[in-house]
């Protein structure tokens, strides 16, 4: 495994462009969480400190940093649907397997590589939310430090969810353009789903349910929007607002059988193309 990874990385060093997105898909998200600390001055008129919220307080701190960080997993996106583009139009693809690496170690050395960096981006907003909260937090009790913990669990599986599905585009398509493209169709297209739920089944709960088990719609209610949970903090007798934000076991296990379909198809479709 050790070697397949430190292979990967070696390519993606050699390409400055990858370089510079890597770079950006680590820093981008931790210097929005800084800035998201600091105190922001409106031209003297007011000062704007968004610590003084509570939205830094454990143990919410876990759930808002994870949804607003994997909004930046795009930038890692391209990365994936690039190592795959490159290999194809600068042949070395074909020179790794003449090498003597075989089909199964190459989609896995990619399957390796995008585990790697999503455990690096779990770790770094990991670290980055602990560190904030406890500057911010007015809670320093253990129990309540590390009580919705699995928030960063859902945000580790969620990046493998999303880059093994831009890994299957990528070989499936061969360019990196069509294949984030593609994201953009299968977004529509549980869009389309839903709204054919909806007619056979008469009701928006059927088709929701329905929609949930589809890729996109499954990893994103990993996390759900944190908002109205915001809102249930400052304003308890809203209970009109209340809903179910918790991470659930079987949307991990949803993802996870995603995340292992499109890495078999990857490997099947490698297997049977002519190169």
């Amino acid at each position: 495994m050790l070697r397949l990874i430190k292979l990967e990385l070696q390519k993606l060093w050699l390409n400055k462009t990858s370089r510079v997105l890597i770079f950006i898909s680590f820093i981008l998200p931790f210097t929005v969480l800084v800035l998201s600390s600091i105190k922001i001055n409106f031209f003297g008129f007011f000062t704007l400190e968004l610590g003084e919220l509570g939205i830094f307080n454990f143990p919410i701190i876990w759930h808002i940093t994870t949804f607003f960080a994997s909004y930046f997993k795009f930038f890692f996106a391209i990365v994936v649907v690039s190592m795959i583009g490159n290999e194809y139009s600068n042949k070395t693809l074909k020179q790794n397997l003449i090498d003597g690496l075989s089909k199964k170690e190459f989609i896995l050395s990619k399957f390796y590589t995008i585990v790697f960096f999503s455990i690096c981006a779990t770790v770094l907003i990991g670290v980055a939310s602990f560190l904030i909260g406890l500057y911010y937090s007015s809670y320093t009790e253990a129990s309540i430090i590390f009580r919705e913990v699995e928030f960063l669990l859902a945000y580790f599986v969620k990046l493998v969810g999303f880059f093994s599905l831009c890994l299957f585009f990528g070989m499936l398509l061969k360019r990196s353009a069509f294949a984030l493209g593609f994201l953009f169709v299968l977004y529509i297209f549980e869009w389309l789903i839903f709204w054919g739920a909806y007619e056979a089944f008469g009701n928006a709960d059927s088709a929701f349910k329905l929609k949930n088990f589809l890729p996109l719609e499954s990893m994103y209610k990993l996390i759900d929007q944190p908002i109205q949970r915001i809102v249930m903090t400052k304003f308890p007798e809203k209970t009109d607002i209340a809903y179910d934000y918790a991470v659930h076991w079987y949307e991990i296990a949803i993802v996870l059988g995603w995340s292992a379909l499109f890495i078999f198809l990857s490997y099947r479709l490698l297997k049977k193309r002519d190169l």
